[in-house]
């Protein structure tokens, strides 16, 4: 077992590291301020880097690399923040990896060198008004229509809703109960049929939109199907990556908190020394740095055993119990770092505020932390658990 990263590990970690340290703060701070995305030419930009295509098949133009390497890239754009980092959040753990693992050849060749190059965006469209958490009470439908099918709908909810190109839409093909019909289908944001939403009002996220989605009528051909009826596990078993993308978010959200406080309390003085002399300093800051790297290690965990496990994705339990760690801790050591640096932690031209905000998002999107911990439960006693009884 060893915990040392190794030298290309390393190599391709500290070029993410320059990279977003020294292009992403300022872009940051304005997308924060104005609630706009990642504009396209910095998009082409990481695509250009390579940063879109970290764990993706050399064939398409990806790097070819594992998870471990997708995630220590996708970790340092989010110590500048989550925003920036979505992005490659989408295209390494998200999306774009169920259409990887589950679309046609034909899908896979069009759509993943366009992500890779920074070219194109996919989102994932999931809820609805009445099926979050119960996702298998979803409605929206894709009835056979010919040689191909006619969705209809409404999404609730759609990070990148109205700015991505494509959605990878759970729907339901037939009406047989439960998960049985349920499958998805790609759709295009210029479709006839598609429309979206007000741009979402949120605590934090800014810089990645969210938006509805009205679904009419809208004709795609056989070709848009990625995994049809009955497919909704297999769609749930490409989840894990997902989780370990989710807790990086989080993660690095917090082990940024840590870094600021860290600089903080060596320079700001009080009583006439620094105040990381006090105790009461020192304890909090152990607190957060404990927790970081506990998280960190979980979600390492969870994606360097990825390789052994079928479809080569992180387990259902480690990649649970590493989203549902970091969700948590993320939301101590951001207020553990607003404490630490008083009326400069809450202050908006600081950062750590934003910190706070965000934090709260992760334990939310992508199966709440409570979701979490009965997926845990169910794959320590090996059985789900119905809700519905």
């Amino acid at each position: 077992m060893d915990f040392q990263l190794t030298d290309e590990q390393r190599e391709l970690r500290d070029t993410a590291r320059k990279f977003a340290r020294a292009e992403l703060p300022k872009l940051a701070r304005e997308m924060e301020e104005k609630d706009f995305p990642v504009p396209h030419e910095m998009l082409l930009t990481y695509g250009e880097m390579g940063f879109l295509g970290v764990n993706l098949p050399e064939e398409y133009g990806g790097l070819g690399l594992g998870h471990v390497e997708a995630l220590l890239v996708l970790e340092e754009f989010a110590q500048v923040s989550n925003a920036v980092a979505f992005p490659v959040f989408e295209a390494l753990t998200g999306p774009v990896r169920t259409i990887e693992r589950f679309g046609s050849d034909a899908m896979k060749a069009k759509i993943l060198p366009e992500v890779i190059r920074g070219e194109k965006i996919v989102a994932v469209s999931m809820s609805e008004p009445d099926a979050g958490t119960a996702l298998t009470d979803l409605k929206t439908t894709a009835r056979a229509d010919g040689n191909g099918y006619v969705v209809n709908g409404y999404k609730r909810w759609t990070s990148g809703g109205g700015h991505s190109d494509y959605y990878v839409t759970y729907c339901r093909y037939s009406d047989e109960p439960g998960a049985k019909g349920i499958g998805a289908i790609l759709l295009e944001k210029d479709m006839a049929g598609m429309s979206f939403g007000k741009r979402e009002e949120l605590m934090g996220f800014r810089g990645i939109p969210t938006a509805d989605i009205s679904i009419e009528d809208v004709r795609v051909g056989e070709e848009n199907v990625i995994v049809g009826a009955g497919g909704f596990g297999r769609l749930m078993s490409a989840f894990g990556l997902e989780r370990c993308g989710n807790a990086t978010q989080s993660m690095a959200v917090a082990a940024a908190a840590l870094e600021q406080a860290l600089a903080y309390t060596q320079e700001r003085e009080a009583f006439g020394k620094p105040i990381v002399d006090f105790q009461a300093v020192q304890m909090k800051l152990a607190e957060m740095a404990m927790k970081v790297d506990a998280a960190r290690l979980l979600i390492h965990r969870a994606a360097a055993n990825s390789a052994a496990n079928e479809g080569g994705l992180p387990s259902v339990y480690e990649s649970s119990v590493a989203k549902c760690f970091a969700n948590e801790i993320v939301r101590e050591v951001t207020a553990l770092g607003m404490q630490v640096m008083g009326g400069y932690g809450y202050h908006k031209d600081y950062g750590m505020e934003q910190r706070l905000r965000d934090a709260y998002a992760w334990g939310i999107a992508g199966g709440a932390i409570d979701v979490q911990k009965t997926n845990i439960a169910a794959a320590m006693v090996g059985r789900r658990f119905n809700q519905r009884k």
